[in-house]
């Protein structure tokens, strides 16, 4: 066959798209593609629920997911493509933005549950903690390897300013969920990039500190915490997700069959899970939950074998806010801990947290590309 006529993606094809392609991490790609199918089916399910008291259109919720979804595919995929220069790069505009609409969002902010943490953009409200989360954790890395270079630069000392100028306007709107998470993913990345583990025990001391002060500081917080271990505590809305998961047996009620799902009013949000788990069975959760299992497990096997520093700790870090994101949210619906407004990845509603998701995805499968170094180590003829 003539080369005007050959596969853009063969072998031998030098074009950047083919060389993304032979170098992604394709496995990944598909999962969060699943995922994301998933997630607009379920949406079938919960929109005409969601949508009686804000629209005559029962399926208004289902529309915007697959806008949001399209969007966030689009986003990973485009993302995915960027040098190593280029997710650097990206990272430190998305939080220099991200952090100066939250120092605003005190004045500007739209409140709502009991936080300013919105900023409104007509139909649009944008989250900008959630874009925010994953360019930290690409700036912490790189810092902490800078660091670890011993060439003067203070990497820890700018990664701590960064983590803690992020906490502070967490805390201000307030939003301990994300503080939470971002802490964790923190320590990780704090752990990984081979501090001694003294400084880890005191990081953890600090931390539990901290949640003990704001118990006491942050009435938003107590009460939420108040609320769930107390008897007479508002536990409507975890109640009813638990009443869900229960009703839906092993195998399930049937598509759009469940009932309790009617008494949850996060049920497209946060409480999505209780939802497939009522019309679906504990046989589908299982299966959602092994699929994140599998991507955030494999993905850290695959980040401990790399040799670059920042690129281990970088997509490490973006693993394991993934799972700690996903652990939190299950562990919500299933009444383990008190709610915390945190959607499950991908499948949950929700523009802001499916975008940013598909940013840091599409960091993850831009770190974890093989670069032209470890390609020539497999086989030179591939490059």
């Amino acid at each position: 066959m003539s080369k005007a006529y050959a596969h853009p993606f063969t072998r031998t094809d030098r074009s950047p798209t083919a060389i993304w392609w032979w170098t992604l991490d394709r496995v990944t790609l598909s999962l969060v593609l699943i995922l994301l199918l998933l997630g607009f089916f379920f949406s079938f399910s919960s929109s005409p629920v969601a949508a009686q008291h804000f629209s005559p259109d029962p399926f208004y919720y289902t529309k915007r997911h697959f806008f949001f979804a399209l969007l966030t595919a689009a986003g990973m995929i485009a993302i995915s493509m960027l040098s190593l220069k280029g997710v650097k790069r990206v990272s430190l505009a998305v939080y220099a933005v991200s952090l100066s609409i939250m120092a605003a969002l005190p004045v500007i902010g739209h409140a709502a549950k009991g936080g300013r943490r919105w900023l409104e953009m007509g139909p649009i409200a944008l989250q900008p903690s959630e874009f925010l989360k994953p360019a930290l954790i690409v700036l912490i890395s790189w810092m902490f390897s800078e660091g670890q270079k011993g060439k003067g630069v203070p990497g820890v000392t700018i990664a701590f300013c960064l983590y803690l100028m992020s906490i502070g306007l967490l805390l201000i709107q307030p939003d301990v969920g994300q503080s939470i998470l971002i802490t964790v993913a923190f320590g990780a990345c704090f752990f990984i990039s081979g501090v001694p583990f003294r400084w880890i025990i005191g990081m953890l001391a600090t931390a539990a500190a901290g949640l003990v002060g704001l118990f006491f500081i942050q009435p938003h917080f107590r009460n939420r915490i108040l609320g769930f271990v107390t008897e007479d505590g508002d536990k409507y809305q975890v109640n009813s997700a638990k009443a869900a998961i229960a009703n839906g047996g092993f195998w399930g009620k049937g598509l759009s069959e469940g009932v309790a799902k009617k008494h949850i009013p996060d049920l497209h949000t946060d409480f999505i899970y209780s939802v497939v788990a009522e019309e679906y069975g504990l046989w589908l959760t299982l299966i959602i939950i092994g699929i994140f299992a599998f991507i955030v497990v494999r993905g850290l096997a695959k980040a401990m074998a790399m040799q670059d520093p920042f690129r281990q700790i970088a997509t490490s870090g973006l693993y394991i806010m993934l799972g700690t994101q996903v652990i939190i949210n299950v562990s919500v619906n299933l009444g383990l801990i008190p709610p915390k407004g945190m959607t499950l990845p991908f499948i949950s509603y929700g523009g802001s947290s499916m975008l940013a998701l598909g940013l840091s995805l599409g960091l993850i499968l831009a770190l974890t590309r093989k670069r032209r170094e470890e390609v020539e180590e497999d086989d030179p003829s591939k490059w």
